[in-house]
């Protein structure tokens, strides 16, 4: 633990008065408005949208780098927008497959004290930059016809179970949410129905339906592109 992490733990139980948490809270609230406000605002216009998370650290010699790329490429022929957590990695390799496609390359980038950084591929008046992660989930979900996670860390396993989360629970409409990489991702799914289904009861069988896991950039959109086949949607750029 540095002595940051410290000095942290300790302020959060050093007593404040009044004026203080007014001061503190007003400000940090009209914050994440403005950031809601400019979130909203940009990606209204955007039109339908295929978010692909993955890991930051996923090199380009990668071969879910290629694949993420490949699959970005694809959708945007396809007629979808590409969003990403607009850092390296996963994200970058996306917004370069959407770029190599000519389609719309969105990056909703965080502040983070490392990896995160700006990547090239974003259209210039695609990018925006959040200070809270809560701000930038919300606009992930809101602005996304489909989900595609490609193997990455916490931020990977915490944006999947937000997404089937309100899926779940009707908090969001149905959307497809593809899993790419049978090999990295079988062993929590073998969890999820093992224990979370068949031991503890915690979902029911037809939660599995929620997603989908594949091992091609073929078979990844396909998914989308026929889950939406069966309601008529037809991406408008």
């Amino acid at each position: 633990m540095t002595p940051q992490d410290e000095d942290k733990i300790r302020n959060a139980f050093a007593e404040k008065d009044w004026m203080d948490i007014k001061a503190q809270n007003s400000w940090q609230i009209f914050k994440i408005m403005s950031e809601f406000v400019e979130g909203f605002e940009k990606m209204s216009r955007i039109g339908p949208c295929v978010s692909i998370f993955g890991s930051a650290r996923t090199k380009p010699e990668n071969k879910y780098y290629q694949l993420a790329e490949e699959i970005a490429f694809k959708l945007v022929k396809e007629g979808y927008g590409i969003i990403t957590g607009g850092g390296p990695g996963i994200m970058e390799a996306a917004n370069k497959g959407a770029k190599r496609g000519n389609g719309k390359s969105v990056g909703l980038n965080i502040a983070l004290p490392f990896e995160q950084k700006h990547n090239e591929y974003i259209d210039l008046d695609k990018s925006i930059h959040f200070d809270y992660f809560f701000v930038r989930k919300t606009i992930f979900l809101k602005y996304s016809q489909g989900f595609i996670g490609m193997p990455g860390g916490f931020g990977t396993m915490d944006e999947l179970f937000e997404s089937l989360t309100l899926v779940q629970t009707n908090k969001i409409a149905q959307f497809p949410v593809v899993l790419v990489g049978k090999a990295y991702w079988e062993g929590l799914i073998d969890w999820i129905k093992n224990s979370m289904l068949l031991e503890e009861h915690n979902i029911n069988p037809a939660d599995l339906d929620l997603l989908k896991v594949v091992d091609t950039a073929d078979e990844a959109v396909k998914y989308i592109v026929d889950f939406y086949s069966r309601y008529l949607l037809k991406p408008n750029f």
